[in-house]
């Protein structure tokens, strides 16, 4: 189905509760086969999607291919090597009160999954959580995002050509539609998106007591120590953060360091950034662009209005949706650049003087879904995150932990 109306959400859902109930998604060869379906999919059609990904982001072929068919490629062939594993009962050990008995935990799907995708990785972000709730015998329902309305689109008219559409269905709608769908009753719902989206689906969830799963995002910083092998943190501190422009969740957000260290960054990043990128950025086709006017705008006003001095970049185009990778050093806690996920390829840096004044830092302010550090001194990475709380960490590298599950 490529859309539904407002008024036929309920009677969508009721057809997909009903279809659940039939039992249909429970054997796990019907699993299994629908995962290689959506195997079969991106196979056979990675080109349409590349091309929507260019259309929606201008994403080049070589970091969509990587960043989410390869990821998607390679999650589902674990998934279907490990469906029967990954659903069979878990033993209880046995006690003496129960010594003649046997006790099992039994894994169960949860029903009806309503997903809702993300625009900045609009293939993977809607796949990904589908993929599992699949694996685990659940019916689902996804909404991608209308930004990335090209690969929308597209999902839309593939997944009913190689999964069961009884079970599995994809709805277009934009945010007013979004909120209708969420009226619904639903068994769970997994959102990827911003803070204000994750309180609005927690608010809608909570009527009928519906479990959630919020990727959310965040203002996860990066520490670079002294001691730090200045090369290796530029090119991987770079790389995470100008990665699709700049708009991944789990990008460095800002760099903590000493201004010896931040000389030395600096150093190395204009190296760096001249051997990746050239002198012309805005002409080098491997860098996407940014996905609407709306957030072009907003990334432009951080830059005019942020209190940093600009070092690299700093140009922008809103008719070519195109913001510069850009380094801002000299940031204060309260300047505009520091007040929410940036979401794009704009890196402040803010001075601290030791480790300690980093850990403060971080611990004043809402915890990260992402933590780096850059320290040859294994002490100064240790004692970071042992008095810190994130939701990942990564030592000396950005993004990398997301590759060990």
């Amino acid at each position: 189905m490529s859309s539904v109306a407002k008024n036929a959400y309920t009677e969508m859902v009721s057809s997909v509760r009903k279809a659940y109930n039939s039992g249909k998604t429970r054997p796990i060869s019907f699993r299994v086969q629908q995962l290689k379906n959506m195997e079969t999919m991106i196979r056979e059609n990675s080109n349409e999607i590349l091309d929507a990904l260019a259309k929606d982001l201008r994403k080049p072929k070589l970091e969509a291919t990587l960043y989410e068919l390869e990821i998607i490629l390679n999650e589902l062939k674990g998934l279907i090597k490990n469906c029967k594993k990954h659903a069979e009962p878990d033993k209880l050990p046995v006690n003496l009160l129960a010594i003649l008995d046997t006790a099992y935990i039994r894994k169960e799907p949860y029903g009806v999954v309503l997903v809702l995708g993300a625009w900045n990785y609009p293939v993977l972000l809607s796949l990904q959580p589908a993929m599992g709730a699949i694996c685990a015998g659940n019916c689902v329902v996804i909404k991608p995002s209308e930004l990335a309305s090209h690969s929308a689109k597209l999902m839309a008219h593939l997944i009913p050509k190689y999964l069961d559409s009884d079970c599995y269905k994809v709805v277009l709608a934009e945010v007013e539609g979004t909120k209708d769908l969420l009226k619904n009753k639903w068994d769970y719902i997994f959102c990827t998106g911003g803070t204000n989206v994750g309180r609005a689906v927690m608010q809608a969830a909570a009527s009928n007591l519906t479990p959630v799963t919020l990727e959310l995002g965040g203002k996860s910083p990066c520490y670079v120590d002294e001691s730090a092998d200045f090369d290796l943190a530029a090119k991987r501190i770079l790389w995470g953060k100008f990665a699709n422009l700049g708009q991944t969740c789990i990008a460095p957000d800002y760099v903590l360091c000493s201004k010896n260290a931040e000389k030395a960054f600096l150093n190395m990043a204009n190296v760096v950034l001249k051997e990746w990128y050239g002198d012309d950025l805005k002409t080098n086709t491997d860098i996407p662009r940014i996905v609407n006017a709306r957030h072009c705008k907003r990334l432009k006003a951080l830059l005019e209005t942020t209190r940093g001095k600009i070092v690299f970049g700093g140009d922008t185009d809103e008719k070519d949706l195109w913001i510069e990778p850009t380094i801002v050093v000299d940031v204060e806690e309260d300047d505009p650049l520091m007040q929410e996920e940036i979401f794009g390829p704009i890196l402040p840096i803010i001075t601290v003087n030791s480790v300690d004044e980093a850990i403060e830092f971080i611990n004043k302010r809402p915890r990260p879904l992402a933590l780096y550090s850059f320290a040859k001194n294994e002490k100064m990475n240790d004692r970071l995150i042992e008095n810190t709380t994130s939701g990942g960490v990564c030592v000396n590298d950005t993004m990398w932990h997301m590759a060990c599950k």
